[in-house]
C-alpha cells in the first residue's frame, strides 16, 4: 500500500519514493536556551508519528535531528540578540563558551525528558551546532568561492539575487516587495532578503577568515543535515514558521553550494497550537505552557500526546484545558479497554475480519498520516462484538506501533475516590438521564472541585483524577 504525504515543495500529495533503501530524515530541533512549550512538542509529536509510520510500512530510516546551542537570533530576519546569549543573561551565567555549553546541557536535558514522557523515538544522531563551526566556515568558503556571499560590517551575508528560485517553498518565487514585513531596514544589505551566514561578534564566538563570531542560524542545519543524510536526501521537516525563512534559506543556500536541486526532495510542515484568542504559543509571551505545567494539573503526557493526535498535523489545533480534559477521559478510556481486554480468554477467530482492519487502517494512516480517522478506527476495532479479546489486541498493539501510547505496558491503577465524589458521579448520570443539563453541570463542577474529572462512556461514568 502506498504512502502519500503533502509535500510543501510541490503544494500536492505526494506518493512517497525514497533515494535509497535507508530513508534520510531531518527534522529540525530545538534552540536550548529554554524549556520547550508545548506548542513545540506538537511538532515532535508530528515528527514521531511520522517516523513511525516508515518503519511500520517497512522502511528503514536515519533520523537526525540538530540541537541549536548558538547562532539562532530572537528575529528570523538576522536582528536581535542570539537567543543562547539571552538565556546566559537571564540565568546569571558567564558570557562565554562555557557558560553557552552549560546551559545548552541544562536545556538539551530536559528537551530529551520531555521527548521520552511523550513516548517519542530519540533519534538516531542529535548533533550539536557548536561543535559543527569548522563544517559551516567550510560550507561558507564554498559559497564565497562561487560568488553568492558578500560582507558587511556586521557579517557575511548571503546574496539571494543569485538565486532565481528563491522562496519556491512558499509556492511561488519571492519578489523583491512581498512578504517581507518582517524585514527590517539594513543599510549594507543588498537585499532586504538576504540573511546572515556568520555574524561577527567581538566579545564571544569563534575565529574565522572573516571575524570573529558565530555561524547564522541557516547555515548549522544545512550543515549537519548534509554531513550526516548527505547533499540530497529524503525528508526535511518542521513547523509551518520555519517555510518562509528557516528552510527557504537552508534550500537556498545548499542548492547554491551543492549544485543539486532539489537538496530535499519532501519538506512536511505541521500547523501551530494555538490558544481560545488565536495566539501561537512561544516562549516570548504569557503562554508559555511547558509539559511539566500539564503535569502539575495532573495530566499525564500521554494525554497530550492523544489529544494531539486527534486532529490533523496540518490543521491548527486550539489548545485548552477544557479540551485537554477530553483527550485524557479519551485516553484513559482506551486504557481501561486495553486493561479489561488482557483479562478477556475468548478465542475465537476472524482472520478476515482482522485483516481488514489492518487494511483500514493502514489505508489512513498512509493517507498524509490521517490520525483522527485511525483513532475512530482503533474505537470501531474496540467495540466490534465480532472480533475476540485476543484478536483486539492484536490489532490495538500493532496499532499503537504508530500511535505510541504504549498500550502494551499499561498497568492498573489504584485509584481512592472519596465516597462524596462518587456520590456526585451518581446524581449527575442520572440528572443527565432525566435530561436535567444545569443540574448535571452543578455535579460536574463540584466533582471538579474536589479534584476529579467526570467523563461519560456506554458503560456509565469515568472519574480522573485531576
Amino acid at each position: 500500500m502506498k504512502l502519500t504525504l503533502f509535500n510543501t515543495l510541490g503544494r500536492k500529495k505526494e506518493e512517497f519514493i525514497p533515494l535509497k533503501k535507508e530513508v534520510g530524515l531531518y527534522t529540525c530541533g530545538p534552540t536550548v536556551y529554554n524549556y520547550a512549550h508545548i506548542g513545540n512538542l506538537r511538532a515532535y509529536i508530528f515528527e514521531d508519528l511520522f517516523k513511525r509510520v516508515l518503519l511500520y510500512n517497512g522502511f528503514k530510516v536515519k533520523h537526525v535531528m540538530n540541537i541549536t546551542d548558538v547562532g539562532h537570533l530572537t528575529s528570523d530576519a538576522d536582528e536581535g540578540e542570539d537567543k543562547m546569549t539571552k538565556g546566559l543573561q537571564r540565568e546569571g551565567l558567564p558570557l562565554t563558551l562555557e557558560g553557552m555549553k552549560k546551559l545548552a546541557q541544562k536545556y538539551t536535558k530536559a528537551f530529551r525528558s520531555d521527548l521520552q514522557k511523550i513516548n517519542v523515538l530519540l533519534p538516531d544522531l542529535m548533533p550539536c551546532a557548536s561543535q559543527h563551526i569548522p563544517g559551516d566556515i567550510e560550507f561558507i568558503k564554498i559559497l564565497e568561492k562561487k560568488g553568492y556571499t558578500y560582507k558587511t560590517t556586521d557579517g557575511i551575508y548571503f546574496e539571494t539575487r543569485k538565486v532565481s528560485d528563491y522562496g519556491k517553498l512558499q509556492g511561488k518565487v519571492q519578489s523583491l516587495d512581498e512578504n517581507h514585513a518582517r524585514l527590517k531596514h539594513h543599510d549594507e544589505k543588498k537585499d532586504p532578503r538576504d540573511f546572515a551566514l556568520w555574524k561577527f561578534n567581538s566579545n564571544l564566538g569563534w575565529d574565522t577568515p572573516w571575524g570573529k563570531g558565530f555561524p547564522g542560524w541557516h547555515i548549522e542545519c544545512s550543515v549537519m543535515a548534509s554531513k550526516y543524510l548527505g547533499k540530497n536526501f529524503d525528508i526535511h521537516c518542521g513547523g509551518k514558521e520555519h517555510i518562509p525563512v528557516h528552510h527557504t534559506n537552508e534550500i537556498a543556500q545548499s542548492e547554491a553550494a551543492f549544485g543539486h536541486k532539489p537538496w530535499v526532495r519532501y519538506w512536511l510542515h505541521n500547523e501551530w497550537l494555538i490558544l481560545a484568542q488565536g495566539e501561537k504559543m512561544a516562549k516570548s509571551g504569557e503562554n508559555f505552557i511547558t509539559l511539566s505545567t500539564l503535569e502539575e494539573k495532573n495530566f499525564s503526557p500521554l494525554d497530550y500526546r492523544y489529544f494531539c493526535l486527534g486532529t490533523h498535523y496540518r490543521k491548527q489545533l486550539m489548545f485548552s484545558y477544557e479540551a485537554l480534559a477530553g483527550a485524557k477521559i479519551a485516553h484513559h478510556r482506551l486504557v481501561e479497554a486495553v486493561l479489561e481486554l488482557k483479562k478477556d480468554k475468548s478465542t475465537n477467530k476472524n482472520d478476515s475480519l482482522v485483516k481488514k482492519y489492518i487494511e483500514k487502517f493502514l489505508a489512513e494512516i498512509n493517507d498524509d498520516l490521517n490520525t483522527s480517522q485511525a483513532l475512530a478506527t482503533l474505537w470501531e476495532v474496540i467495540k466490534d462484538s465480532n472480533l475476540s479479546g485476543k484478536e483486539k489486541l492484536k490489532l490495538i498493539f500493532q496499532f499503537d506501533e504508530i500511535l505510541g501510547f504504549n498500550l502494551s505496558k499499561v498497568k492498573k491503577e489504584k485509584l481512592a475516590i472519596p465516597a462524596e465524589v462518587k456520590k456526585l458521579a451518581e446524581e449527575r448520570e442520572l440528572a443527565r438521564k432525566n435530561k436535567d443539563w444545569k443540574k448535571a453541570d452543578e455535579m460536574r463542577e463540584k466533582i471538579k472541585q474536589l479534584g476529579f474529572t467526570v467523563g461519560d462512556s456506554a458503560e456509565g461514568f469515568i472519574l480522573t483524577k485531576n
